[in-house]
C-alpha cells in the first residue's frame, strides 16, 4: 500500500509517499481503507521526532481516519461488516491507504457527512469531550480556550457553548476572532497583545473556572493567574514548550488544578468508552446542525508535506484533512 513515512525527523520535506506492507487485522481489530486522515497538531511533533507513538502502534503518523472496513479480524465480535463506512480513533497510522485499530475506537459516520468531512471530526471531538468531562466543566462558568480558530478550538466553542458556558477564546489574528465569535465565542482576544489582561478586564478580575490549553509551558504562568478560585486548567498540547516555573503559592491560595491529558496514550477501555460518548452525544449536534462542522482544507495524500506547511504556519483555520481516495 501507499503510505507517508518521514525519511528522518525534521521538517515538512521529510515526509515521502513510500510503499509498504498492508497491515493485518489481529483479533479484536477490523481494517479500513482509508478515505480522509485528519491533520493534527500531533503529527508535527512525531514528524519532528518529539512524539514517538505507543509501544506496539504503527510508526506511521496519523490519529483519525474515515473510511470504509475492508476486513474483520478473525473470531472479533462486532456488528461491523466489510462495506461499511467508518471514523476511527488511532494510536497511529492514518496517513495511509489501509489502517487497522481496535473495534472499539470506530464509530458510524454522521449522517449527512461525506467521508471526506468525517476525515477530521473524531480526534478533536474525543479530545475535547473527554477533557471537558475530565476537569468537570458546567453551565454557567466561564472557559477560556485557546487557539480558537483552530481544529480544537472550531469544536470546543461551539460544544462548551451548548453546554451552557461562557466562552472566551484566543486568536491569532482578526478574521481568526471573527471565525471565533461565528462559533459562539463572547470573547475573542488577540494572543499578540497583553491577552492575559484583557481576560483579567472581561471577568472583573475574577479569572475563569476552566481553560482548555493546547500551548504549555509559555502560557503557565499567565494561565495559572488567570484561574478563579476552584478553577480548573487542562493541558493537551505543547506547542509552547514542556518546561516552566510553577507558582505552587499561587495554586494552593486559589485551590485550583492543572491536569494534562494525552489521548493516544489512554487505555484501549477509556478509548472505546470516549468514542462511545463521542458517537451518542456529539454526532447528532452534527447531525441536527447545532454544532457546525468546522471549516475544511483538503490535501491529496502525496502532499502530506504542504498540509504540514499550513498548519504550521497559523495561517489555517478549522480542519486539515488528507484525502487518501475518493
Amino acid at each position: 500500500m501507499k503510505a507517508i513515512t518521514v525519511r528522518q525527523p525534521g521538517g515538512p520535506d521529510e515526509l515521502v509517499l513510500s510503499d509498504v506492507a498492508d497491515p493485518s487485522a489481529e483479533p479484536g481489530q477490523v481494517r479500513i481503507a482509508v478515505t480522509a486522515a485528519g491533520v493534527n497538531r500531533a503529527d508535527i511533533l512525531q514528524r519532528q521526532g518529539f512524539y514517538p507513538p505507543p509501544r506496539g502502534a504503527s510508526d506511521i503518523i496519523g490519529l483519525e481516519v474515515s473510511g470504509i472496513v475492508d476486513a474483520v479480524g478473525p473470531g472479533t465480535t462486532t456488528t461491523l461488516r466489510p462495506g461499511d463506512p467508518v471514523v476511527a480513533l488511532l494510536a497511529g497510522g492514518g496517513y495511509a491507504e489501509l489502517v487497522v485499530t481496535p473495534v472499539g475506537q470506530c464509530a458510524p459516520v454522521p449522517q449527512g457527512l461525506d467521508l471526506v468531512q468525517a476525515g477530521g471530526i473524531m480526534e478533536t471531538a474525543a479530545t475535547v469531550v473527554s477533557n471537558f468531562a475530565h476537569i468537570h466543566v458546567h453551565a454557567g462558568e466561564t472557559i477560556l480556550i485557546h487557539g480558537g480558530a483552530g481544529g480544537i478550538g472550531s469544536f470546543a466553542i461551539p460544544y462548551a457553548k451548548h453546554l451552557g458556558l461562557r466562552v472566551i477564546s484566543t486568536v491569532g489574528s482578526a478574521p481568526k476572532a471573527e471565525h471565533a465569535r461565528t462559533l459562539g465565542a463572547d470573547l475573542a482576544v488577540d494572543y499578540h497583545g497583553d491577552w492575559a489582561d484583557e481576560v483579567r478586564q472581561a471577568t472583573a478580575g475574577k479569572g475563569v473556572d476552566a481553560i482548555l490549553d493546547i500551548i504549555g509551558a509559555r502560557y503557565l504562568d499567565a494561565n495559572v493567574s488567570l484561574l478563579a478560585r476552584g478553577g480548573r486548567m487542562t493541558v493537551i498540547g505543547l506547542q509552547g514548550g514542556t518546561k516552566a516555573t510553577l507558582d505552587l503559592n499561587r495554586l494552593l491560595t486559589k485551590a485550583a488544578t492543572i491536569t494534562a491529558t494525552s489521548l493516544r496514550f489512554r487505555p484501549l477501555e477509556e478509548k472505546t468508552a470516549i468514542v462511545r460518548t463521542v458517537a451518542d452525544e456529539v454526532w447528532p449536534l452534527f447531525e441536527s446542525g447545532a454544532i457546525p462542522l468546522p471549516p475544511l482544507t483538503a490535501f491529496p495524500l502525496a502532499e502530506a508535506g504542504a498540509a504540514h506547511e499550513l498548519l504550521e504556519s497559523g495561517r489555517n483555520i478549522g480542519k486539515i484533512v488528507l484525502v487518501v481516495r475518493s
